[in-house]
C-alpha cells in the first residue's frame, strides 16, 4: 500500500457538527485529555442538528394518534412524515414498503423473525457466519437453520451462498445477511445477494445496522430482481440518541397475521371474543410512540443527507485507508479480515480495524489506550463471538471448556471503528499510543497467545 492510493482530503471540518467530541477524560496520571471515540461501532455521538432539533420541538410534544388537541395532532403529523423521510434516504418503494418504526435493530429483526415464523415455521433460513448476535439468534428457535460460509479473511462466499439456495431447491425462504460486518469492516454485495436469492423463490433482509451510518444505500424497486425485501437499522449508530430503530419491508407481509406484540394502538376494534388489527405498520407499533426518537432520527437523516452519503464513505474510506497505511508497518500487531491493498479493496468496507497486539489480552490493549491516551476502542468479541471465533480459529476443545467455565478469560480482538467526525490527527495520537504500547508489551504478564 502507498500513500497516492489514499490522498487525504481534509474537506470540511466534520467535529463542528458533534456535540461532546471536547469532553475531557481522566488518565492514569490524574490529568486529563481530550477524549478520542473510535467506537462508533458501538453507538455514535450525537449531531448538534440533532439536539437543536429536540429542543426546537419538545414544546409541541404531544401524544401519537391519542388526541384531537393540537399538540396531538402536529405530533402525529410529524411522526408519519417520518416515515416517507426514511424511506426515501434508503430508497425504499412507496408504493409497497411500509416503515415500522421500533427500539433498535436488534428488536426490528426479532419481530421479523417473529412475524416470518406465523407463516414458515418449517421453513430454512440461510444466515451467515459473520452476523452479529441480532441476526442469529432471533432464527435459530424458530426456523431450520443454515449458515453461509466465510474465507480465511471473513468474507462472505458467494459461491456457497448459491450451492446452499440449489441444494434445498426453493426450501429456502429467506437470506438474512448483514450489510456490513462490525467485526471485520467487509461489506456484502446486498444486491448480488438479493438477485440470487429471488431467483430461488427467498426474501432478503439486510441488518443495515453498521451499513446505513457508513454509506448509501438503495433498497430499489419492489418489481427489480435486486429490491431489497427487509431491512433493518438502529438511529444510536447514526449520530441519533433517544432509542428508535427501523425494520422495513412489504407492507402485503405485514398486513398478514397478527402482530407479535399486541396492545395500545395495534387494534381497530375489540370485543370479548374478536379483535380487527389496524393496517400496517400501526399494528406493529404497540404502546406509546417514541416521538422523540423519530425526531431525532429524521434531523439526522437530514444533515447526512445535506452532507452525501457518498462523501460520508469517501470520508471515512480515506480515514480507513490512512490509519492501515500506518498501522501494517508497526511490529507486534495482527490483523484480521486482510489488509486493504488498493482502492478497490478498500471500498469493499467500511472503517472498522480489528486486530490483537502479540502477548498482551485484548482487555489489557483496550484499558491501556483508554487510560494513556483517553482513546476509547472496544474489545470482545463484539456480539458476533462465532464470527470472532472463527477468525481466531478457536478449537471446539477450547469453547467447550469456556462453556464449561464461563469466568475464563474470553477470547476476543481490539476493534476501531470510525466516524464521520474522526480525523487523521486522532489516527497519529492513537498509532503514537499504540506504539508505546508495543514497545512495552513484554511488560504484560496476562496473555501468552494472541486473543488470550
Amino acid at each position: 500500500m502507498n500513500f497516492r492510493f489514499f490522498p487525504f482530503t481534509q474537506r470540511m471540518n466534520y467535529g463542528q457538527l458533534f456535540l461532546g467530541l471536547d469532553t475531557q477524560v481522566p488518565l492514569a496520571t490524574g490529568s486529563s485529555i481530550t477524549g478520542i471515540n473510535f467506537d462508533n461501532g458501538a453507538t455514535t455521538p450525537p449531531f448538534r442538528s440533532v439536539m437543536e432539533e429536540i429542543n426546537r420541538f419538545a414544546p409541541m410534544y404531544g401524544s401519537v394518534h391519542r388526541g384531537a388537541g393540537y399538540k396531538s395532532v402536529v405530533s402525529s403529523q410529524i411522526y408519519e412524515q417520518a416515515r416517507t423521510e426514511v424511506l426515501k434516504f434508503v430508497g425504499g418503494d412507496p408504493r409497497t414498503d411500509v416503515v415500522i418504526f421500533v427500539k433498535n435493530a436488534s428488536e426490528a429483526l426479532n419481530k421479523l423473525a417473529n412475524r416470518f415464523y406465523q407463516k414458515h415455521k418449517r421453513d430454512v433460513v440461510l444466515t451467515t457466519w459473520m452476523e452479529h448476535h441480532s441476526n442469529l439468534l432471533p432464527w435459530r428457535e424458530k426456523f431450520s437453520i443454515d449458515y453461509i460460509e466465510v474465507d480465511e479473511q471473513g468474507r462472505l462466499r458467494m459461491d456457497d451462498l448459491l450451492a446452499k439456495l440449489e441444494r434445498y431447491q426453493g426450501a429456502v425462504k429467506l437470506v438474512t445477511v448483514s450489510g456490513a460486518s462490525n467485526v471485520t469492516g467487509h461489506r456484502n454485495p446486498i444486491h448480488k445477494i438479493a438477485e440470487l436469492a429471488h431467483r430461488y423463490g427467498a426474501k432478503i433482509c439486510v441488518d443495515g445496522a453498521q451499513l446505513v451510518p457508513h454509506a448509501p444505500v438503495d433498497m430499489r424497486p419492489s418489481h427489480s430482481p435486486e429490491h431489497i425485501d427487509f431491512l433493518a437499522f438502529s438511529a444510536h449508530k447514526m449520530y441519533a440518541p433517544f432509542g428508535i430503530g427501523v425494520l422495513i419491508g412489504p407492507r402485503a407481509f405485514f398486513e398478514q397475521g397478527a402482530p407479535d406484540y399486541t396492545g395500545g394502538g395495534t387494534a381497530q376494534l375489540v370485543t370479548p371474543d374478536r379483535i380487527l388489527w389496524e393496517d400496517a405498520p400501526h399494528k406493529e407499533e404497540a404502546g406509546t410512540p417514541n416521538l422523540m426518537g423519530v425526531v431525532a432520527l429524521v434531523a439526522a437523516i437530514r444533515t447526512l443527507s445535506a452532507l452525501g452519503m457518498k462523501k460520508v464513505l469517501q470520508h471515512e474510506e480515506e480515514l480507513l485507508g490512512y490509519a492501515y497505511e500506518r498501522l501494517r508497518w508497526m511490529d507486534g500487531l495482527v490483523f484480521y479480515g486482510g489488509i486493504p491493498l488498493n482502492q478497490q479493496q478498500l471500498s469493499q468496507r467500511i472503517g472498522v480495524i480489528p486486530f490483537n497486539v502479540e502477548g498482551l489480552f485484548h482487555e489489557d490493549v483496550a484499558e491501556l489506550l483508554a487510560r494513556e491516551g483517553g482513546i476509547a476502542v472496544r474489545n470482545g468479541c463484539f456480539c458476533a463471538q462465532p464470527y470472532v471465533q472463527r477468525l481466531l480459529h478457536i478449537s471446539k476443545q477450547e469453547l467447550d471448556q469456556h462453556m464449561a467455565n464461563p469466568s475464563l478469560p474470553h477470547p476476543g480482538m481490539v476493534r476501531v471503528s470510525l466516524g464521520l467526525y474522526n480525523t487523521k490527527e486522532e489516527i497519529d495520537t492513537f498509532i503514537d499510543i499504540l506504539g508505546r504500547i508495543v514497545s512495552a508489551r513484554s511488560r504484560s504478564l496476562r496473555s501468552v497467545r494472541v486473543g488470550y
